[in-house]
């Protein structure tokens, strides 16, 4: 039973750090950050009253980055290439379409503001509940929805223009 507890608290901490490594945060700061949240989780388990343990674990690891950045004023939250993969290693041409398209669309979720980013990550990437989304952020169900939608809206509004632009100069 104590291997099971291990082995799942394990994953989930996994997707933690692959979580903060999406959002860009270096990799030394997500492990520092998996590493405090694995130590406070293990303290204050009993105390924890969320069913949903990856939100809990997710909003604490933020709050600890959150904190270290503040403590050496460096936000460093830049979206990440990986964000979007390629699988068209065997044809070149469809690869460079790819990538530019991938540039296009982080350039895209740049100028987004960090709310709308925040959310777009949680929900694609690490493909979280609307629920857990809510957890994670403090906010109602309806704000998520609400606001992802107009994320997306945003974001496809942004991504349009530059490939528009792309195109025409």
């Amino acid at each position: 039973m104590h291997d099971d507890f291990n082995k799942e608290l394990q994953k989930e901490l996994d997707i933690v750090y692959k979580y903060l490594i999406k959002k860009g945060i270096h990799k030394v700061d997500a492990e520092d950050a998996v590493q405090e949240t694995a130590c406070k989780f293990l303290i204050y388990y009993p105390t924890i009253k969320s069913t949903k343990i990856r939100s809990w674990l997710i909003r604490v690891a933020l709050n600890y980055h959150l904190d270290q950045c503040r403590k050496q004023n460096k936000l460093d939250f830049i979206i990440d290439e990986a964000v979007i993969q390629s699988d068209t290693k065997e044809e070149p041409e469809l690869e460079f379409l790819q990538k530019e398209r991938a540039q296009d669309l982080k350039y895209a979720l740049g100028k987004l503001k960090p709310l709308y980013q925040e959310l777009l990550l949680l929900k694609y990437y690490s493909e979280l509940s609307y629920e857990e989304i809510s957890h994670i952020i403090g906010k109602k169900i309806s704000y998520v929805k609400t606001n992802l939608f107009r994320a997306r809206k945003k974001l496809l509004k942004i991504y349009k223009e530059v490939t528009t632009d792309d195109t025409t100069t």
